[in-house]
C-alpha cells in the first residue's frame, strides 16, 4: 500500500509541471482575446504610483459622474492581465509587474510589464494594446505585418506556477513522512492527502475503470488536486490567490485534450470498432452512425472543457455581482448603499461558502468524467456481444 501511495506521488510531482508547461502556450492565445474590456480598466485603476495621481483624479470624477461599470468591474477580477494588483491605498493602487517575454526575429525580449505603463506607453517597439502585446512602428501606429511570439507571464501562468510549486511541496512533504514513519499510520497533513489519495483510487478510479485503474491513476490524482488547488486559489481575495486559473478557457482546453489524447492512446479494438464499425448494425447505416459515433467521442472534451470553465466562471461572475450593487446603489444614495450593504455582504458570504464545495465538486465532476472516458476505452467486451 505504502509503495502505490509513494508511486502515486512521485507521478503527481511529474504531472503537476507537464500539465503547466502545456497550458503556458495556450493560456497567452485565449487570454488576450478575452480580457479586452478589462485593459480599459488597467489603465486607470491598476497603475503604478507614479501615474496614480494624474490617472486616477479623472478616473474618480468619472465615477461620481457616471457611477460604477459593473461589467468592467467584473471582466478586470475574472479576465487576465499582464500585473498582478496587490492591494489599494488611498487612490494608489499597488501592483505587481510581470514578465515580458517576447520572440521575434531579433531575439529575445525579456523585460517587465511596467514599461507599458498599463497600456500608455510603447517600449522596445511593442505596446500593450487592449491587454494584447501588439507591435508598433516608430509613429505609434501598430505594426500589421510584425511577425512574434508572446510568451510573457500572465497573471493565471504567475497563480498557475504557484499552485504547482505549493502542490510540488505538498506531494513531497507527504512522502518525505512517510519514509521517516515505515508501518506506522500518517497524521495531520498526511492523513488528509492521503484521504485525497483513497477516494479517487477507491470511488472514482476502481468503480469507473475496472482492473486495470492503476494505469491511470497518476494522472486523475493529478488534475483533481490540481484543480482543487487552484479553485480555492481562486477564492482567496488577495496575492497569491483571486486569479481565476480554472475559470480561464485555455487551462480547461488543455486538461481536456490531455483526457481525450489518454482515452485514444489507451482504446482498445473494441473500443474504436464500436466508432468506426457498429456491431449488430447494418452496413449500410454505418455511413449515419460513424459521423454521430465520431462527433459523440470529439464531444467529450467539449464537455469537459466548458463545464469547468463554466461553473468556476460563474460563480466568480455571481459573486461579483452582488457585491458591484453595493457600489451601484451607492452612486444613488450613500443610505441605499448601506442598505444593500448589508444584504450584498451576507449573499455574497454565503456564496463564497458555496463556491468551497463548488472547488472540490468541479473537481471531482472532471476527474470522474476523465476516469468515466478510460473505463470505456479500456473495456473489454464479450466475444457475443460483439456480434449481437
Amino acid at each position: 500500500m505504502n509503495a502505490i501511495k509513494k508511486k502515486s506521488i512521485n507521478y503527481l510531482v511529474l504531472g503537476f509541471f507537464i500539465l503547466t508547461l502545456s497550458s503556458f502556450g495556450a493560456i497567452n492565445a485565449f487570454s488576450n482575446d478575452s480580457t479586452a474590456h478589462a485593459a480599459e480598466i488597467h489603465a486607470t485603476d491598476s497603475v503604478s504610483p507614479a501615474h496614480s495621481e494624474e490617472v486616477h483624479a479623472p478616473a474618480a470624477e468619472h465615477t461620481e459622474k457616471e457611477g460604477i461599470d459593473a461589467g468592467k468591474l467584473i471582466m478586470e477580477h475574472i479576465g487576465d492581465a499582464h500585473d498582478w494588483h496587490m492591494a489599494t491605498i488611498g487612490h494608489t493602487h499597488v501592483t505587481l509587474p510581470l514578465p515580458i517575454i517576447i520572440k521575434d526575429a531579433a531575439g529575445f525580449h525579456i523585460f517587465s510589464s511596467s514599461k507599458f505603463h498599463h497600456g500608455h506607453d510603447a517600449y522596445n517597439g511593442y505596446k500593450l494594446e487592449h491587454g494584447k502585446i501588439v507591435a508598433v512602428n516608430e509613429d505609434g501606429s501598430i505594426n500589421e505585418s510584425a511577425s512574434f511570439f508572446d510568451l510573457s507571464i500572465t497573471k493565471n501562468v504567475a497563480a498557475m506556477l504557484i499552485s504547482v510549486f505549493v502542490l510540488i511541496w505538498m506531494m513531497l512533504s507527504v512522502a518525505s513522512s512517510y519514509k521517516k514513519g515505515k508501518g506506522a499510520a500518517p497524521k495531520g497533513f498526511a492523513n488528509l492527502i492521503e484521504m485525497g489519495i483513497l477516494f479517487i483510487r477507491d470511488e472514482v478510479a476502481k468503480p469507473s475503470i475496472g482492473p486495470k485503474y492503476m494505469k491511470f491513476m497518476p494522472y486523475l490524482l493529478t488534475i483533481f488536486f490540481f484543480i482543487f488547488l487552484n479553485n480555492l486559489f481562486g477564492l482567496v481575495p488577495f496575492f497569491p490567490g483571486g486569479a481565476n486559473v480554472t475559470g480561464n478557457i485555455a487551462v480547461t482546453l488543455v486538461l481536456a485534450l490531455f483526457t481525450f489524447v489518454i482515452t485514444s492512446i489507451n482504446g482498445n479494438k473494441s473500443y474504436w470498432g464500436h466508432i468506426f464499425m457498429p456491431p449488430g448494425v447494418p452496413k449500410a447505416l454505418w455511413i449515419l452512425l460513424v459521423p454521430i459515433e465520431i462527433i459523440g467521442m470529439l464531444n467529450k472534451p467539449i464537455v469537459l472543457m466548458i463545464r469547468l470553465f463554466a461553473n468556476i466562471t460563474a460563480g466568480h461572475i455571481i459573486m461579483l455581482g452582488f457585491f458591484s450593487l453595493i457600489f451601484i446603489f451607492g452612486a444613488m444614495s450613500e443610505g441605499l448603499g448601506l442598505g444593500v450593504s448589508v444584504m450584498s455582504v451576507a449573499f455574497t458570504t454565503f456564496m463564497n461558502f458555496l463556491e468551497l464545495l463548488v472547488a472540490f465538486l468541479q473537481a471531482y465532476v472532471f476527474t470522474l468524467l476523465s476516469a468515466l472516458y478510460f473505463g470505456s476505452a479500456v473495456e473489454e467486451h464479450a466475444h457475443h456481444d460483439e456480434h449481437h
